[in-house]
């Protein structure tokens, strides 16, 4: 049985998302409706999504929770950078659930423990990282019952450079080897770039993804720890999944969506600080 102790609650309901029942629910299927039926006939092993508030890129993020239809998934895998705290490589919540208006999402207790059997893991009692918690409604309106492994990343590569790749690598091949006995989906977690211009914004997005589609990992990561600019905030997320995905023969990348905040705001005048999004889904060819 459960306490409120063991819940980690929401920081975010009521300003990134809506912290009424009825009004999130009836915001996230709207964005839904608006979402064209799936074209792909495989389910996918990975999403992108984009972690902005919902007034922002929720209609992106729709586009990549949209894949999710009439499929069901008993544990999604959630990565996501973290802001709020240094911690070493990777972190997952000390709670033992996840709470947001439509009810509380379960950690996969199991899954975790044989993951920090193969990686040293950072339990977390209060972490304010808003990047996993904001893809939970998407989730909670889409698949019907499903447990969670929420675990942050730090030490993103436009910031310590490449050095943030062996995380990578040593996190995706934990999640490929438990892949071969577990069934789950990943979702990576990230907004694009974050820059003072919404031209330099439409251009950079453009370049990764083209990268991504392409699904050239070296080139991706090359792309976004040169310069020192904010390419992805969740870069590692991004390349972890791919990594993770690609140790499984699924290697076709497929991008849904891909706006800014510009776009969305109608905002898009020089000198504007601009954040990029996109929707993004990483199939077996």
């Amino acid at each position: 049985m459960s306490t409120r102790i063991d819940i980690r609650e929401s920081f975010i309901a009521g300003t990134w998302y809506p912290g009424a029942r009825d009004e999130l629910v009836r915001m996230v299927d709207d964005l839904l409706a608006r979402v064209p039926a799936p074209s792909a006939q495989t389910e996918p092993f990975a999403l992108i999504a984009p972690h902005a508030g919902y007034a922002y890129s929720g209609q992106t993020a729709a586009y990549a929770y949209k894949q999710l239809s009439n499929r069901e998934f008993d544990r999604v895998v959630l990565l996501g950078p973290s802001r709020s705290e240094d911690f070493g490589a990777f972190a997952i919540s000390a709670k033992k659930f996840y709470a947001t208006p439509l009810g509380d999402v379960e950690l996969d207790a199991d899954f975790i423990l044989e993951l920090e059997s193969k990686l040293r893991v950072t339990r977390v009692p209060n972490d304010r990282e808003h990047s996993l918690e904001i893809q939970l409604p998407f989730l909670q309106r889409v698949l019907p019952s499903f447990k969670i492994i929420p675990i942050m990343l730090s030490r993103p590569f436009y910031i310590v450079g490449p050095d943030a790749y062996t995380h990578c690598q040593k996190l995706a091949f934990a999640l490929a080897e438990m892949a071969k006995t577990r069934r789950f989906l990943i979702i990576a977690s990230s907004d694009l770039a974050h820059l003072n211009d919404y031209a330099a914004v439409k251009h950079n997005d453009a370049q990764f993804a083209e990268l991504l589609r392409a699904n050239d990992i070296a080139k991706l990561v090359e792309y976004m720890w040169e310069e020192n600019i904010c390419r992805a905030c969740g870069d590692t997320a991004i390349i972890t999944a791919l990594l993770a995905a690609k140790q499984l023969g699924a290697q076709r990348v497929e991008i849904f969506s891909r706006t800014n905040s510009g776009d969305v705001t109608g905002n898009r005048a020089a000198g504007q600080y601009t954040v990029g999004y996109l929707a993004a889904g990483v199939y077996k060819s």
